[in-house]
């Protein structure tokens, strides 16, 4: 499963590399510093791993394997992880939905370490089942059958989910120059004024159901468009001879897709599993996570090509 999967990422990565101009003076190019790291990140073992002849089962024979150091060193600089962020792009324009999309999705993800990790930058945080330490994933999906999130950012476990929004909803406003707009479902714990007005001046309308709808709102001033979210998620009641209103219902129903895409994202080998051992500090963490997003990515679009 894993060769196999390398297979349909190594002509991707080739073409994305080519259409650059090759780095002077390196050894190594780009292409070959991110095969060797998806090498790794596919079958789950560390970089030192993927630097071993040994562990390449016969299919490196074309190009010279990298040292340790060197990989260590060439994942950090600028033009590897832009080849990385190209990639990524590339599967989300594959799976058609760059254009307009009414209804995206954002939910969290926890990822946890060990509660003996020595890494400072995994904090203790709220994650499903209780406390524990660790990152948490944001992520920002649109379209029913999108390969990749739309925009994505890691923060620590406890980052809240309202903070982690605000941040891909400001990277979604980048990427779409101001232009991003239609509606935003969440889950209940994104339900705060702040997060809907935050929203709301950026051109989408945030969809989270109150923890309590039968509550009254009180006394306090509330966004609008928080009020406008409980008008199209609490619609109020009609004569039965009147049709009730399906707009919001079934704009949320779309939300339920998040769950889904996080269980596809570990639901095979080479999928994202818990963070190993060697997995640790953000940057490494963020290597990982992006590109086991990458391979998710292609294997859904090969599934959907299948299919056609």
């Amino acid at each position: 499963m894993e060769d196999e999967l390398f297979d349909r990422l190594y002509p991707l990565i080739i073409q994305e590399h080519n259409r650059r101009a090759r780095r002077k003076r390196v050894q190594y190019s780009d292409a070959i510093v991110l095969l060797v790291a998806m090498w790794a990140v596919l079958h789950d073992r560390p970089i030192s791993w993927a630097c071993q002849v040994g562990n390449w089962h016969g299919r490196c024979p074309w190009f010279a394997l990298p040292s340790e150091a060197t990989m260590s060193r060439r994942l950090r600089t600028l033009s590897v992880q832009l080849l990385l962020e190209q990639m990524l792009l590339r599967l989300l324009s594959s799976a058609s939905v760059a254009g307009f999309c009414l209804c995206r999705r954002i939910d969290s993800k926890p990822l946890p370490v060990g509660g003996f990790s020595k890494d400072r930058d995994a904090r203790r945080g709220y994650a499903t089942g209780g406390m524990c330490r660790g990152y948490k994933l944001f992520c920002c999906w649109s379209g029913r059958c999108a390969a990749v999130p739309e925009v994505l950012v890691l923060g620590s476990m406890n980052t809240s989910d309202q903070a982690g929004a605000m941040a891909l909803i400001a990277r979604l406003d980048r990427l779409w120059c101001g232009g991003a707009c239609g509606y935003l479902a969440a889950d209940p714990t994104h339900d705060t004024n702040v997060l809907h007005e935050f929203a709301g001046t950026h051109g989408l309308l945030l969809l989270a159901p109150r923890k309590e709808p039968a509550a009254a709102l009180g006394h306090r001033d509330h966004s609008r468009f928080r009020l406008r979210s409980i008008q199209l998620l609490e619609p109020p009641r009609l004569p039965l001879a009147c049709p009730l209103p399906s707009l919001g219902p079934e704009l949320y129903h779309l939300r339920g897709q998040i769950e889904r895409d996080y269980g596809n994202l570990g639901s095979f080998g080479g999928g994202l599993q818990p963070l190993p051992a060697w997995v640790r500090r953000p940057r490494r963490v963020a290597l990982w996570v992006i590109i086991k997003l990458i391979i998710n990515g292609m294997r859904i679009c090969q599934n959907h090509a299948v299919k056609a």
